[in-house]
């Protein structure tokens, strides 16, 4: 049995109301909710320029951070595990997008990412 974390599976928890929040602006374009994709301009074009695709990856997205975040507080291994893998697939990407799209902003991501891994990791 892991240590509860209960930081973290607040912040997957809040990682699945943004999916869910997403897939609603996805689901009823042309709305007045529309008016929060000022907050993130780049997301809704990089959203737009996935077409389809991107509401089932939000789905399935928000699905892995809502078992995330119940796995995290029922203290359970899978629950870790598969933390971790959300945060090192978020690494990779945002790794990604610093190499090859030059976008350097996600880099303030790695090392908050890989802190959160090895805390993962360790408590384990």
């Amino acid at each position: 049995m892991t240590n509860r974390h209960p930081w973290l599976a607040a912040f997957f928890a809040f990682g699945t109301a943004m999916c869910t929040l997403t897939m609603v602006l996805l689901l009823f374009p042309g709305t007045p909710l529309d008016v929060l994709w000022r907050v993130n301009p780049d997301a809704r074009r990089g959203f737009d320029s996935l077409g389809r695709v991107a509401f089932p990856l939000m789905m399935v997205v928000g699905t892995a951070c809502a078992f995330a975040a119940t796995g995290l507080w029922r203290r359970t291994r899978w629950g870790v595990r598969l933390a971790i893998v959300i945060l090192f697939l978020n690494l990779a990407g945002d790794l990604f997008n610093a190499l090859m799209r030059h976008d350097y902003r996600g880099l303030i991501g790695l090392p908050i990412a890989g802190a959160m891994i090895v805390y993962l990791i360790r408590s384990r």
